[in-house]
């Protein structure tokens, strides 16, 4: 059975992303943990002033977001009819990365599926300021769904290599299980920003994935969001994987090398994996 945490702030947003993980799953025994998390600092005077009379400011927010989980979970039973999925509600009064790392703890997480806005002009915009703050400080896989992504049948998987970091096989492990699991084919982009000696970290590659098979493509001395950019305009992928370390080549790949300019807003889902 797969353990899978999937953060809400009941947004339109992050419930899309819901939807996303359940078709994602589909065919497959999963129990999805549902965790919405409060800081107590963002309570402000209205709660005090309005709560029920005897009633601590803490249970009223509690009460009310259990309301909100449960009719969620009733949502995601309503269109996962049929389905081996059991789903757990979480309400955490911390900080969201506290509240997430605990959750991973407790519960043996696999994977986070999380919503991220598309949009252009800040890190925080595109990405949302909290899904930023657990894909560098949380050691856990996430997949973040662009904003209003609707799911696609997972036919080609991207994997951008950047061979200036050795690679884990348990990364490489868990993009074959997808590719696999969806019969996909495996696209190999090979970020060469410096030169290197590659020939090692190449080879171990090609030995991973030699069963599935692959196709590679290769770029040097040009910024890693704009040559993935690029890639998934004119080649198309319903998932892009990413290893990182980190958070040194993942500000690159939102930067851009040598520049605060943000030129990467992902196309299709992105599936981070840390080093």
């Amino acid at each position: 059975m797969k353990n899978i945490l999937l953060p809400t702030d009941f947004s339109k947003n992050s419930k899309n992303a819901i939807k996303y993980a359940l078709k994602f799953f589909e065919g497959e025994k999963c129990t999805f943990h549902i965790l919405n998390s409060q800081k107590p600092s963002n309570y402000i005077t209205a709660d005090v002033l309005y709560g029920a009379p005897g009633t601590s400011v803490y249970e009223g927010i509690l009460n009310d977001n259990k309301k909100e989980l449960e009719k969620l979970i009733q949502f995601c039973k309503s269109i996962s009819e049929g389905e081996e999925f059991t789903f757990v509600p979480t309400v955490d009064f911390d900080n969201i990365v506290d509240a997430v790392n605990q959750a991973v703890a407790l519960n043996n997480i696999e994977l986070i599926i999380m919503g991220s806005n598309r949009a252009t002009g800040a890190a925080e915009v595109i990405f949302g300021s909290n899904t930023l703050k657990i894909i560098r400080k949380v050691e856990c896989p996430i997949i973040v769904i662009p904003e209003g992504y609707a799911f696609e049948k997972i036919n080609s998987v991207l994997l951008s290599l950047n061979y200036q970091y050795d690679v884990a096989n348990k990364s490489f492990n868990i993009i074959s299980e997808i590719v696999k699991k969806n019969n996909a084919s495996l696209k190999i982009l090979e970020i060469e920003e410096e030169s290197l000696e590659l020939s090692s970290q190449r080879n171990h590659a090609e030995e991973v994935f030699k069963e599935i098979g692959f196709e590679r493509f290769s770029i040097k001395n040009i910024p890693a969001s704009m040559a993935i950019n690029a890639f998934e305009q004119l080649i198309p992928v319903q998932l892009h994987a990413m290893i990182v370390e980190r958070k040194s080549f993942f500000d690159r790949f939102i930067f851009g090398s040598e520049t605060s300019k943000i030129n990467y807003g992902s196309l299709v889902p992105l599936l981070v994996l840390h080093e």
